[in-house]
């Protein structure tokens, strides 16, 4: 799939924001710069959320507890140990989403129930996006 400009990928994040369902994961690659951050900005606020959507670069995790579900943006730029993963409690969020930029910090494969996005530069503003889509998104993606 091809994402044209941010409206594109404005539009994407609201598709996806209407498939969610509580104890989803979905993870988000890709070289800096590319619009993981822009992508969960979108899915945040077309759940609801009013306020601003910044970058979890430093925090890591930036829970948003009065959404519906309750989203947690994880970004795991700045991991580096597996180890350290264990410190965040992202393992015990059965009834909220997990948006985890980076996720291949966290070694082989914690979520694998993920959709897993992939963004790659394109021509100009555009981006590439992959997607693999596990079993419990069938049905949802692609999203329309």
């Amino acid at each position: 799939m091809i994402l044209e400009d941010e409206e594109t990928t404005r539009r994407l994040g609201e598709r996806l924001a209407k498939a969610l369902r509580p104890g989803d994961v979905i993870t988000l690659s890709g070289p800096l710069g590319v619009g993981k951050t822009a992508l969960v900005r979108a899915i945040i606020g077309a759940m609801g959320h009013e306020g601003e959507v910044p970058s979890p670069s430093f925090a890591i995790v930036q829970p948003y507890e009065e959404l519906s579900p309750a989203v947690w943006h994880v970004d795991l730029y700045r991991i580096r140990s597996v180890d350290e993963l264990a410190e965040l409690g992202l393992d015990s969020l059965a009834d909220a989403v997990l948006l985890v930029e980076w996720p291949e910090r966290a070694g082989v494969d914690p979520w694998p129930e993920a959709l897993r996005l992939g963004l790659e530069f394109a021509d100009g503003a555009s981006r590439r996006l992959t997607a693999d889509v596990p079993p419990s998104w069938q049905g949802r993606w692609p999203v329309r």
